[in-house]
């Protein structure tokens, strides 16, 4: 006897194949990114004349600070606790996760965990700020 296909087995492979590969792809264009703004900034010190090393030092320092960011591990904390929290309200009431009345309180958990975020964030980096001399007249 002839059996149908089982889609959600296909899907369930086709996906596990694909994630990997994605991933690698975008690794790759990360790191070559990486190295297009590292080689922009030596062109532009060459082009520039740059040769006074605290200079070059102040061009690197700036572009490190665009890139780093201090509160990464708060935001996901925030967002992953909105979530968690979100998922528990639909336990409470019993409903099963297939169900679309599930996946809302989750996604409003997560929103709520983002705002929550950009809250601190936003005190956060108002007392990180250096106060700024403004002219008196």
């Amino acid at each position: 006897m002839w059996n149908p296909i089982n889609f959600e087995g296909l899907f369930a492979i086709i996906l596990s194949l694909t994630i990997p590969i994605v991933a690698i792809i975008c690794g790759a264009i990360v790191s070559m990114r990486k190295k297009n703004r590292e080689t922009e900034l030596r062109k532009a010190i060459i082009e520039n004349n740059v040769t006074n090393p605290e200079s070059i030092k102040l061009l690197i320092e700036e572009q490190e600070k665009k890139q780093s960011n201090k509160f990464v591990m708060l935001r996901w904390g925030c967002i992953l606790l909105g979530g968690g929290i979100g998922a528990a309200i639909p336990a409470w009431f019993g409903i099963n996760p297939p169900n679309l009345y599930f996946w809302l309180p989750v996604v409003a958990g997560m929103g709520c965990g983002m705002l929550i975020a950009f809250l601190i964030e936003y005190k956060l980096g108002k007392k990180m700020e250096p106060p700024t001399s403004e002219p008196q007249n």
